[in-house]
């Protein structure tokens, strides 16, 4: 990665290309309290902290710029996340949402907000609607109090019916919601009685997280503490997740993505333009953008340095501090399988043959027959069926070692029970 240093301009690779059309991604790095399993760039922040308003205007200063450089025409989607965006308050995001009327080029389809359900008020979720959001995925993860104790999940389970039920009055079929399995203190009736009380409310999509305990996170040190916090089995937390999946795809909803359901037609916009390798322009500290050229097969990335000390103590014009990183075609094609991958559709066939000269097929035929072979894959195209992403780590393994890679396969890929 090459360093960006302070004050000068994001510097850009040789033979740098536009991206007209893009997504965006805005990071808000600022939380009431962070989960024991969250490994995202947050700090602790309350209501009307004093940080909101420079922070916003830095961030809509950045926007504004990337959307000059890269010269952007159409923005697809739009994601507001963190963090917990919702803590900026109504006053908050309605200044954030006027300053981006101004500044993009044409209102994007979707405009997706995070919310927790402490900040996700009446006055908040007004603001959000009259300013032009148009979904809202809300972090439920579980109802069940015991098991958000032991996780030091922000918030009180009690008040989750509440908000669900102002999230639907504002957002009708238009919300999304995040339930995690494997919880401690989580066994099947808690998490069925979890399932039940979401669709109650009728959201148009539901993520469905198993926990995984990253390195570095309080969890992982509480797991190991004398006493220990205790988590499911590993049998019983791969029982978990699929009784959720069954359950959710019972009551009319689609896996589309390895953790991911939603209602006909509900997809995310957004997260499939991730999954499909498109291009995608990030603000705020610990966003990370990814550009694309089809017609070399390369590709650009910037990441905006993790540290929310720096990036509001910036003087004049100075741009964020930015770590950037080419991408030449054989990072980008395992790029592309890694992600695209985790999709039941996989990999976009288009896409692929546009970027790289190939049909994915024609790049993985060991790969591919092998995992047809063992019933894993689907027949008539390029990609895992309903059972094989359970197991999506060891098959980009056999992917990577295909195309000839020796790096590690990344953790946020693997399947729900690969571990």
């Amino acid at each position: 990665m090459a360093l960006h240093p302070a004050g000068t301009p994001l510097s850009l690779p040789g033979g740098f290309f536009p991206a007209p059309q893009a997504s965006l991604y805005l990071h808000i790095p600022f939380c009431a309290g962070a989960c024991d399993y969250c490994d995202f760039y947050s700090l602790p922040a309350v209501p009307g902290d004093p940080r909101f308003p420079v922070f916003i205007k830095l961030l809509l200063r950045d926007t504004e710029d990337i959307l000059r450089r890269f010269e952007v025409r159409r923005i697809p989607s739009l994601y507001i996340g963190g963090g917990t965006p919702s803590l900026l308050g109504a006053s908050g995001i309605e200044r954030l949402l006027e300053g981006l009327r101004s500044l993009l080029p044409e209102w994007p389809r979707e405009l997706s907000l995070e919310a927790n359900p402490e900040s996700a008020d009446a006055p908040f979720l007004a603001a959000c609607r009259e300013g032009g959001v148009t979904r809202i995925s809300l972090g439920v993860q579980t109802f069940h109090e015991g098991s958000r104790r032991l996780v030091r999940r922000v918030g009180e389970g009690a008040l989750l019916p509440e908000r669900l039920d102002l999230v639907r009055e504002f957002f009708p079929a238009a919300f999304s919601a995040d339930l995690i399995t494997g919880l401690p203190g989580q066994d099947k009736g808690v998490l069925l009685r979890d399932i039940e009380k979401l669709l109650l409310r009728e959201p148009a999509h539901v993520s469905l997280y198993a926990l995984s305990v990253e390195a570095g996170t309080p969890l992982e040190k509480a797991v190991r503490d004398v006493p220990p916090v205790r988590l499911p089995e590993r049998d019983e937390a791969d029982s978990l997740w699929l009784l959720g999946r069954d359950t959710l795809e019972a009551a009319g909803y689609t896996q589309y993505e390895v953790s991911n359901f939603a209602l006909p037609g509900k997809r995310s916009i957004h997260n499939s333009r991730y999954w499909r390798m498109e291009n995608w322009l990030a603000a705020g500290p610990a966003a990370s953008a990814t550009v694309i050229d089809d017609r070399t097969g390369t590709g650009f990335r910037y990441t905006v340095r993790p540290n929310l000390g720096a990036y509001l103590g910036r003087s004049g014009s100075a741009p964020p501090l930015t770590d950037t990183e080419n991408l030449d075609p054989p990072t980008l094609m395992r790029e592309t399988c890694l992600m695209g991958f985790r999709c039941i559709e996989g990999p976009d066939h288009g896409l692929f043959i546009r970027r790289f000269g190939r049909d994915p097929e024609d790049c993985l035929p060991r790969t591919c027959s092998r995992w047809r072979r063992r019933g894993l894959m689907h027949p008539g195209k390029t990609a895992l069926n309903r059972e094989g992403l359970l197991f999506l780590n060891p098959f980009l393994e056999d992917v990577f070692e295909e195309l000839g890679n020796s790096l590690p396969v990344r953790s946020s890929a693997q399947g729900p029970l690969d571990g």
